[in-house]
């Protein structure tokens, strides 16, 4: 049977993207099944499979992998020749230390920017708060490519997992027109252009359902 991932719907839901966009450009065949978010049975189609209630989750033969994290993890077990993560020790570690850092924080930038992957590119006034969210993602990434990117695009050279967890970061500075730094925005525009990306975003623009709240 192919792995099964539960994901909500993709216009809103940042961390679906993470295993979908992964698992997408490492060649990881799957099957999708979308849930609408923001509805009155989200929470009960969520549960019959997921049972965090949340998404995304990952069914592989009856067994369940909730939370982004564990996901990957899963799959480099399941996949070792993939490369979801990078090869070398220290790269391996600095990855998996930020996928950390993203999991856990940049809560101001998360709640003042919110997921919209079909908003139109227009800018939105930036706390202070969010603007420090942003000077140190900007630094992480640029650490990240100094030390292991090399000439390569991605921050550990080849995608992997640390690119997936930072995807859904680079639509919320794009979208919302947030100023970086030239560099900064070379790698969301490779990002930007992945084929899979650019279907998350088709997928996204196509779908019919609409929260409000998301869409100022």
């Amino acid at each position: 049977m192919p792995l099964k991932l539960l994901i909500g719907n993709k216009a809103y839901s940042s961390w679906s993207l993470r295993p979908w966009i992964l698992m997408t450009e490492l060649g990881i065949t799957f099957d999708e099944k979308v849930v609408p978010l923001f509805q009155d049975d989200t929470d009960r189609k969520i549960r019959k499979i997921s049972p965090s209630g949340k998404v995304p989750a990952l069914v592989d033969d009856g067994l369940v992998i909730w939370e982004s994290l564990a996901i990957f993890e899963y799959l480099a077990e399941r996949f070792p020749k993939k490369r979801i993560w990078p090869r070398k020790t220290a790269a391996r570690a600095h990855a998996r230390a930020l996928c950390a850092e993203m999991h856990a924080g940049f809560t101001a930038l998360r709640s003042h920017l919110p997921t919209n992957f079909r908003r139109e590119v227009a800018a939105r006034d930036i706390p202070e708060a969010v603007a420090a969210d942003v000077t140190r993602i900007e630094a992480a990434w640029a650490k990240a490519r100094k030390a292991n990117g090399g000439k390569k695009p991605f921050l550990f050279g080849s995608f992997n997992a640390a690119d997936a967890m930072f995807a859904p970061v680079v639509n919320r500075l794009h979208v919302y027109d947030v100023p970086v730094r030239k560099a900064t925005r070379a790698y969301m525009d490779v990002m930007l252009a992945l084929p899979s990306y650019q279907q998350w975003l088709e997928d996204a623009a196509a779908e019919p359902w609409v929260h409000a709240p998301y869409e100022l």
